[in-house]
């Protein structure tokens, strides 16, 4: 992340254009993140492929949503709202998964 003087300061300190600068700056690190989770699970669906193991595994996508939970408890974030945007991605690499098979 780039880091500038505004990054000091509280953001009610902050004029408008340099919350929307910030919001941007985030937005481009979640679609980075997003992006390096997704060729993480395209990895994983090519060793699944190569054991001959299923595409779906419960028991680890409930302690993906577990863990979302917790997170978001630690950072005072909705958990609901967490655990929508996990269960998003789930779904998501999942297709890719089977449309990789």
């Amino acid at each position: 992340m780039a880091h500038d003087d505004t990054t000091d300061r509280l953001p009610d300190e902050m004029t408008l254009d340099e919350l929307r600068a910030e919001i941007e700056e985030i937005d481009r690190d979640l679609v980075e993140l997003i992006a390096r989770r997704t060729y993480v699970a395209d990895t994983i669906a090519d060793v699944k492929a190569d054991q001959g193991l299923p595409t779906t595994d419960e028991q680890q996508e409930q302690a993906v949503m577990d863990r979302a939970g917790e997170n978001a408890e630690r950072f005072e974030v909705d958990a609901n709202l967490v655990k929508a945007i996990f269960r998003l991605l789930i779904e998501l690499n999942k297709v890719e998964q089977r449309e990789s098979r």
